[in-house]
């Protein structure tokens, strides 16, 4: 299996989950507080939802291409490095509440890429937490 992934900043994540709820007919595969993704099956995507600043126009983090393996993100991070591109390994790593190994490129216009697989979850324990519950229990 592998989809493209569009990572996207908002400055109201509640909106924003609720929109993409009703555009693609499902739910979030993963909340956390400030962080809520998408598995989408039809068109196969992972569109991830980064909580900005408020009043922040709605704007693109980064892309991706979600892969099945490790052994996939190497075979990647070789075809990238052979084909001339500056590639940025990172293996084990935690971002968006997963641990990954992934490759990060850049394109022509500075927009970063990474091919990535997921090897664990992170903090399954505030499944669902909002940013703003999280502040009130931690205040």
């Amino acid at each position: 299996m592998s989809r493209v992934q569009l990572a996207l900043r908002v400055a109201d994540l509640e909106a924003a989950v609720g929109f993409y709820s009703r555009l693609f007919d499902t739910q979030p595969a993963k909340r956390r507080p400030g962080y809520a993704n998408f598995a989408i099956a039809e068109p196969p995507l992972k569109l991830v939802l980064l909580e900005g600043e408020a009043g922040e126009p709605t704007r693109m983090d980064h892309l991706g291409v979600e892969v099945a393996t490790t052994d996939q993100v190497t075979a990647a991070t070789g075809r990238l490095a052979d084909a001339g591109l500056a590639t940025r390994p990172e293996e084990n790593t935690t971002c968006c509440y997963a641990v990954q190994d992934k490759v990060w490129v850049t394109g022509p216009g500075g927009e970063p890429w990474e091919v990535y697989t997921v090897t664990g979850d992170a903090r399954p324990d505030i499944e669902g937490v909002t940013t703003a519950e999280r502040a009130a229990a931690c205040c």
